[in-house]
C-alpha cells in the first residue's frame, strides 16, 4: 500500500502505511512538514551549533552541549543500537528519511529560516539519539549538587534539607490510573499533563502511528521515532511522570597539563591522560571561538580547567581543578532506544512491562492499564548504585569509593483502592532519587479521586485544572500570628485568612498572597544570613546552570521549608513576614486608589501571572494570556516568587485514556498541532488549553480529511 497522509479537525497528522519502517519514513516527513524549525532548532543544539544562526545568547548552550559531547555519545549509542538491535537502526534510519524528504518544503513555509538565513542541513541516523540526549541532559537535576555544594559550604550541613524541593527548572507531571472498579465503564482511565517548558513550538507532538503490525495515538518528541512517553495502542495505554530519580554525577577532578596533553588524578592515587581535543563554536554576526574538550575516565569536563581552589584540598603547584559529568549514555552506550518499537507493538501491560525493561533515560514512573483489565505502576530507567556523596553533592575523582557498582532494580508499585497517583513526590522511585516534589499536587489529586466512587473520560479534565494551593498554609499560619498591625495591613491579613487558598486568574486575593509570597521572599532572600550565596559563582560555572545556583528562586521554592522550620539562622521570620504584609498592604492601598480614580476593576492574579513561552528565536513582544494555578497547584503553571508571575512552565500537554473506547479520550496542548507562526493549526488548541477543555481523540479514518500532497504519498519502502 501507499502511505497515506490524514488530518482531523484539529490538524494533527495521522498516518497509515504498510509497515514499521514505512511509517517511521512517514513520521520523520511530516514532522519535518509541521516542526521544520523545531526540528532543525534541537538538531543544532544537540550538535552545539545553535550560536552559528540564533546569535550570542545560544553560545552558552553549544559550549555545554560540546564539553558534555552530547554528539559522541550520541554517535557511539547509534553504532551500539546497530550491533544489538539492527531493525531498531534501521527504523531510525527511515525516521531521518523522511525528514530529510520533508524538511526542503516545511523550510520553506516557516519564517524562521528567512529570517536568520538558516538553510535546512542533512539528518544523519545518530540526530534523534542527540536531540533525545540534549532534551533530558538536565532532566535529573545534576546541577543541584552544585547548589548543595555551595549550601553546605555557607550554612553548613543542615541547608540541604531546609532548601530541598523541585528545583527551578526541573520538568516533573501529574499522573493517575483509575482500574475498572473506579469508572463507570469498568474499564481503566489513565490522566495526566507533563509539566515541562511550554515553548513555540511545543515541546509534545501530537500524532497517529498505523501500520498491519500497530494502530498507536499519543504524544512523540518531534525528532524522535515512535510514541514513547504518552500513548493509546486500542487494547493497551501508557504514561508517564519524572520519577525524580537521581542518575548524573559530578565529580571534582584534579589535573595536570602534560607534555602530551592533560592527565587527571585517580582514586588509585596515578595520573591517567585524559582526552583532549579543541573545537570550533561557530557564532552568527561574530567571530568563532575554541574551546578545549577534555574527557577523564569518569567523564567530559563540562568546566574549563582552573587554578586550584581555596575550598578543595590542598593540591600541588601547577595543578587545576574542573567538574566532570557522569551520565549512564556515556557508560554504557545505551540510549533505551530498543524499547520504542516493542512500545509501539505492545497489546497489553505485560508487553509494557517488558519493552520497559529496556528503557534507559530519563528514569520515569509509569502507569499502564489494558483492556483485559491489567494494570501496571512501575518505575523504568538505569540508575547507578554508588555513594550517598555522588548522590548529593560533588564526589572528589581522587579519592576510592565513589565509582559506580552496578545498576539499581527498577521498583514496582501497587494500586490503592483501585487508584495509583504519581507527581513526582515520593512514591516507588523514593530509592532512586534525593529531593523529590513536595507531596501537595499528589496528596489533592488523591482526595479528589476519593471524592467519588467512579470516574468516566469526561469527568477527569476537571482534575487537571484544579488550583488549590496547599503549600499556602505556613505563610498563611506566620500571617494569623501577628498583631498590632497597621489597619491596611490588618484588613490585607484578614482577606488572606478568609481566602479559599485557589490560584484562580479572576482571585483578587490570590495576587494579594501572591504579592506577599513574593515579597516575603525578596525580604529573606536580602539578609545577611543568606548574603554568602548571593556570591556570584565560579567564572568556570557553565551559564546553563546558573538557574539552580540563584539564591531568590531557591527560596521561592522552598518556602514552606524556611517558614516552617524550628529555627532558621537567626533570622527574626515574624519580623520579615510583617515588613512583607505591612509593604504589599500599602501597594495595594494605592492600587485601589488609582483604580477607583481610573474606574477600573481590581488587580487579579491573571493580571500578572500570565504565558510565557519559550521561542528559540523570539518574536515580537506581547502580553501572554492570564492563567490560573501555581506550582503547587494541580494546575502546575510555574511563577517564580520573588523573581516573576510568568510562566514559562506548565502543563505541555494533558491527556485521558480510555481504555473503553479509544475514541473516547482526549487530548490537548498549550499551542496546536502546527509549528508555523500564522499557520490554522498553529495555536488553535490555546483557547481550549485556556479553559481546561480537550479535544476528542479521532479513530475513525472515515472521519479524517486525506492529505493528498506528493511529498507524503509514496509506496512503501
Amino acid at each position: 500500500m501507499t502511505t497515506e497522509t490524514y488530518r482531523d479537525p484539529w490538524g494533527i497528522p495521522h498516518l497509515r502505511a504498510g509497515n514499521a519502517r514505512a511509517l517511521a519514513r512517514a513520521q520523520g516527513r511530516i514532522t519535518a512538514h509541521d516542526r521544520a524549525w523545531q526540528l532543525e532548532t534541537e538538531r543544532h543544539r544537540a550538535q552545539g551549533t545553535s550560536a552559528s544562526f540564533l546569535g550570542s545568547p545560544a553560545a552558552a548552550w553549544d559550549v555545554l552541549a560540546r564539553r558534555a559531547r552530547l554528539v559522541d555519545t550520541a554517535r557511539r549509542c547509534f553504532e551500539a543500537l546497530e550491533g544489538r538491535d539492527p531493525e531498531t537502526a534501521e527504523w531510525v534510519r527511515s525516521y531521518t528519511a523522511g525528514v530529510n524528504e520533508g524538511l526542503p518544503a516545511g523550510a520553506a513555509r516557516t519564517p524562521e529560516f528567512a529570517r536568520t538565513g538558516l538553510a535546512p542541513g542533512t539528518w544523519e541516523p545518530w540526530h534523534p539519539l542527540a536531540v533525545w540526549l540534549a532534551t533530558h541532559l538536565l532532566f535529573a537535576g545534576f546541577p543541584a549538587k552544585l547548589w548543595r555544594e555551595q549550601a553546605v559550604r555557607h550554612l553548613g550541613p543542615e541547608s540541604v534539607p531546609l532548601f530541598a524541593t523541585d528545583g527551578p527548572a526541573t520538568a516533573g507531571s501529574n499522573g493517575w490510573l483509575l482500574s475498572g472498579a473506579r469508572t463507570t465503564t469498568g474499564k481503566a482511565l489513565i490522566a495526566g499533563d507533563p509539566h515541562r517548558f511550554i515553548e513555540a513550538p511545543g515541546v509534545y507532538q501530537q500524532i497517529r502511528l498505523s501500520c498491519p503490525e500497530f494502530d498507536v495515538v499519543g504524544l512523540a518528541v518531534p525528532g524522535v521515532p515512535g510514541i514513547a512517553h504518552f500513548a493509546h495502542a486500542g487494547t493497551v495505554a501508557w504514561a508517564i511522570t519524572n520519577a525524580m530519580a537521581d542518575y548524573q554525577d559530578l565529580y571534582r577532578e584534579r589535573l595536570r597539563r602534560t607534555e602530551r596533553g592533560v592527565a587527571a588524578l585517580g582514586p588509585d592515587g596515578t595520573w591517567s591522560p585524559a582526552h583532549r581535543h579543541t573545537e570550533t563554536v561557530p557564532v552568527a554576526g561574530q567571530p568563532p571561538f575554541e574551546i578545549e574538550v577534555i574527557e577523564t575516565p569518569r567523564g567530559p569536563l563540562i568546566t574549563p580547567l582552573s587554578p586550584a581552589s581555596g575550598h578543595r584540598p590542598p593540591a600541588a603547584d601547577g595543578e587545576a581543578e574542573a567538574l566532570a559529568l557522569r551520565y549512564p549514555p556515556r557508560v554504557t552506550h545505551d540510549l533505551g532506544f530498543t524499547a520504542l518499537l516493542p512500545l509501539l507493538r505492545a497489546r497489553s501491560v505485560a508487553d509494557v512491562d517488558r519493552a520497559l525493561d529496556a528503557w534507559a533515560e530519563p528514569v520515569n514512573v509509569v502507569h499502564a492499564a489494558d483492556t483485559a483489565g491489567g494494570t501496571l505502576h512501575r518505575v523504568a530507567g538505569r540508575v547507578p548504585v554508588r555513594s550517598r556523596t555522588n548522590r548529593t553533592r560533588l564526589a572528589p575523582a581522587w579519592l576510592p569509593g565513589h565509582a559506580w557498582q552496578g545498576w539499581h532494580e527498577m521498583p514496582y508499585g501497587e494500586l490503592t483502592d483501585g487508584a495509583a497517583v504519581m507527581a513526582n513526590q515520593r512514591g516507588p522511585a523514593a530509592p532512586l532519587g534525593v529531593e523529590f516534589a513536595p507531596p501537595h499536587r499528589a496528596d489533592r489529586i488523591r482526595a479528589l479521586l476519593d471524592g467519588r466512587r467512579t470516574w468516566s473520560a469526561a469527568d477527569l479534565p476537571a482534575i487537571h485544572m484544579d488550583t488549590h494551593l496547599a503549600s499556602a498554609a505556613p505563610l498563611l499560619d506566620r500571617l494569623a500570628a501577628l498583631d498590632h498591625l497597621t489597619p491596611g495591613a490588618a484588613a490585607l491579613r484578614d482577606r488572606l485568612l478568609a481566602w479559599d487558598r485557589r490560584m484562580d486568574a479572576g482571585s483578587a486575593t490570590a495576587a494579594d498572597y501572591a504579592a506577599v509570597r513574593s515579597a516575603v521572599v525578596r525580604h529573606l532572600a536580602a539578609h545577611p544570613a543568606f548574603a554568602p550565596l548571593t556570591e556570584p559563582p565560579s567564572p568556570t560555572c557553565p551559564e546553563p546552570l546558573l538557574p539552580w545556583l540563584a539564591l531568590t528562586p531557591r527560596i521561592g521554592f522552598a518556602l514552606e521549608h524556611l517558614l516552617s522550620a524550628e529555627e532558621l539562622y537567626g533570622i527574626d521570620r515574624p519580623a520579615v513576614v510583617r515588613a512583607a504584609l505591612e509593604e504589599v498592604a500599602a501597594e495595594v492601598a494605592a492600587e485601589v486608589a488609582a483604580d477607583v480614580a481610573a474606574d477600573r476593576p481590581a488587580r487579579t492574579w491573571g493580571d500578572t501571572h500570565r504565558l510565557a513561552p519559550w521561542q528559540a528565536l523570539p518574536g515580537e513582544p506581547y502580553e501572554g494570556p492570564a492563567l490560573s494555578g501555581d506550582h503547587d497547584c494541580v494546575l502546575c503553571t510555574s511563577a517564580v516568587p520573588g523573581v516573576t508571575d510568568l510562566t514559562v512552565r506548565g502543563p505541555a500537554a494533558r491527556y485521558v485514556w480510555d481504555l473503553a473506547r479509544r475514541d473516547g479520550s482526549l487530548w490537548v496542548v498549550p499551542l496546536g498541532a502546527d509549528g508555523v507562526p500564522g499557520a490554522a493549526h498553529h495555536s488553535d488548541q490555546l483557547p481550549l488549553w485556556l479553559r481546561g477543555d480537550l479535544v476528542p481523540v479521532v479513530t475513525d479514518w472515515d472521519h479524517l480529511e486525506r492529505v493528498d500532497l506528493t511529498d507524503t504519498e509514496e509506496t512503501d519502502a
